[in-house]
């Protein structure tokens, strides 16, 4: 049927919502598309709902294609298994956590590996029932702590979630690549540009997972890539290229070669800043932050742990989180500090922590022989020429400073460069992360018990929507591309004479050759009419106006605004492809 504007569930809106802060949280309301209840969550009203499935089917297209089978889980599920997982802890108070009128304790799917484990593992026990992919769409939850820009962030969004179940790592990397090549189908049909990214697993698991970002300045995701196309991935993930040794890169050894290091007065300036600003001023040389070595002291399951970044970075704390799993990291206090009167705030170096017990981890821009400014372990002093392999050695490496612009790509050594995006996807590795805690085993051909391993692999739906407005709209409104516009022509009637009339038994002859029409027709002025048709992003709008009385109707393009004149009689033939190939 024809979608009348007339008695279509639809008001737009002239001024911007107050809450709004990106364009497509502010187009996707003033359209009459979406609704807030609540902080991150939002009704769908008929032109949302319409793209909404539509980009939903674009998904379902695409899994069916590789395999996949669709079934439906509950949305509340019990605390059990995800307690077997530890997910119940390790998910934080992102996971709504509820209990029943009898205590048991349940919370709002936030991801559904351990329920979908549970399901096979109740229908499965052989290698023969293998390789298996199952797949829903469905509404998660997640208790953002500040869900913000309409959909792209909220606390209550569509995703469809899909999991492989393989016999061995060979077989899941194959339904991996399935799901990888899938996906690229999909985002290439929404019409959309984007970039596939190393990210980090988290509370996820697994040994391996990608992002698919949708570059956006509204995205909050920042990621990283080379500009020779070398590497890509989230800042969570970004491996560093590590750097010569500093200072002394043209020396023999530059251990043994460099001054010996030299005590420096530097009272009262505790902070870095403070410290480069006071050593210049005092010396009149051009030192920074990038010379001086930060010592950030942490707790790794209750142990002292001393951690070495250049000065002009921070720990990642994700990273470093994820580079110590399972061990629990956290920030000495003032109770620490007071405790350990040895450890002196604000003014930390490595050199002679093994002596105090205190373990050292160094960032791998920390390289052997290079020299640094670092505290002196004594209030109001630092050291100049802390030599790496000399005046300190460190226990370990890891990669945990944050990624700067310019920072050597690690696979070329071309400066990277940083962008903003919005992750639509993202797909990891589980291996038997969930299996080995829920024991899913199928018997093999020689019946002998195996594990299986797994692979999770999910597409934000909703958050989708909001990445293709974001990347498409323009000052006057959406501008949907046809595989998921909620209509293929806007028919626009303007004028109080036979252009009613005209627009609808062009919308009806339109309608039955199989094109999906939105006709205005509210009898507003001009000016109305053709705000809201922008506004609204059909990718064809045809005004029916003053043009009719040369039997004419005008065609608009509603992403490029090229208009011509279509003579009334030619338009459904005209008109009849628009819209996606296939889907009529």
């Amino acid at each position: 049927m024809v979608m009348r504007m007339s008695t279509l569930f639809l008001r737009t809106l002239r001024e911007d919502p107050a809450d709004a802060e990106v364009p497509s949280h502010k187009l996707l309301v003033r359209a009459g598309y979406i609704r807030r209840i609540a902080a991150g969550i939002y009704s769908w009203l008929p032109l949302g709902k319409l793209v909404l499935d539509n980009v939903a089917a674009i998904v379902r297209a695409e899994m069916d294609a590789i395999g996949g089978q669709e079934v439906l889980l509950p949305a509340l599920l019990p605390r059990e298994p995800y307690e077997l997982s530890r997910r119940w802890y390790d998910y934080g108070p992102e996971m709504f956590r509820l209990q029943d009128r009898r205590g048991a304790d349940y919370c709002l799917g936030p991801t559904h590996e351990e329920m979908m484990t549970l399901l096979v593992k109740g229908e499965y026990s052989s290698y023969k029932d293998l390789p298996l992919t199952l797949y829903q769409i469905q509404t998660k939850y997640r208790d953002e702590r500040r869900p913000r820009s309409g959909i792209i962030r909220g606390r209550e969004f569509v995703m469809k979630d899909s999991y492989s179940f393989n016999l061995d790592d060979a077989d899941q990397q194959r339904s991996y690549d399935d799901h990888r090549r899938a996906y690229a189908r999909i985002f290439d049909r929404l019409g959309l540009d984007y970039r596939i990214v190393a990210a980090m697993s988290g509370a996820m698991g697994g040994s391996r997972s990608e992002e698919f970002l949708a570059p956006a300045a509204a995205g909050e995701d920042t990621f990283v890539s080379c500009p020779n196309g070398d590497y890509a991935a989230n800042v969570e993930a970004a491996e560093a290229a590590p750097p010569s040794p500093r200072d002394q890169a043209d020396s023999a050894d530059p251990v043994a070669d460099a001054p010996p290091m030299e005590d420096l007065h530097t009272p009262g300036v505790p902070g870095i800043d403070a410290v480069v600003e006071h050593l210049n001023t005092r010396s009149g040389g051009a030192m920074s932050a990038a010379d001086m070595l930060k010592t950030i002291l942490v707790k790794v399951d209750g142990a002292p742990v001393a951690v070495l970044v250049p000065g002009d970075r921070d720990v990642h704390e994700e990273r470093f989180a994820a580079a110590l799993t399972p061990a629990v990291v956290e920030l000495f206090d003032e109770a620490d500090f007071a405790a350990r009167p040895d450890l002196v705030r604000g003014y930390a170096g490595p050199q002679g922590m093994a002596g105090r017990g205190v373990r050292v981890l160094a960032d791998v821009r920390v390289a052997p022989g290079s020299a640094w400014v670092t505290g002196a372990n004594v209030a109001d002093h630092h050291v100049r020429y802390a030599v790496a392999g000399r005046d300190f050695v460190a226990d370990g490496t890891v990669d945990v400073a944050t990624v700067a612009a310019g920072d050597p790509c690690p696979r070329c050594g071309a400066p990277l460069e940083f962008g903003r995006a919005i992750e639509i996807g993202h797909i990891f590795q589980l291996g038997r992360k969930y299996t080995t805690a829920l024991d899913l085993r199928v018997s093999g051909a020689d019946g002998t018990l195996t594990t299986v391993t797994m692979g999770s692999y999910g597409v934000g739906v909703s958050r989708a929507i909001a990445a293709v407005a974001e990347q498409t709209a323009d000052a006057a409104g959406l501008c949907w591309p046809a595989a998921i516009a909620p209509a293929d022509v806007h028919v626009v009637a303007v004028g109080k004479k036979e252009q009613p009339a005209a627009a609808e038994r062009l919308a009806a002859e339109l309608e039955a050759a199989g094109v999906r029409v939105l006709l205005d027709d509210r009898g507003l002025s001009a000016g109305v009419a053709f705000a809201d048709a922008d506004l609204i992003g059909v990718p064809t709008i045809v005004i029916v106006g003053k043009s009719l009385v040369d039997g004419e109707v005008e065609v608009k393009d509603r992403r490029s605004g090229d208009r011509r004149r279509v003579p009334l009689a030619d338009a459904v033939a005209e008109l009849s492809s628009v819209g996606e190939p296939g889907r009529r």
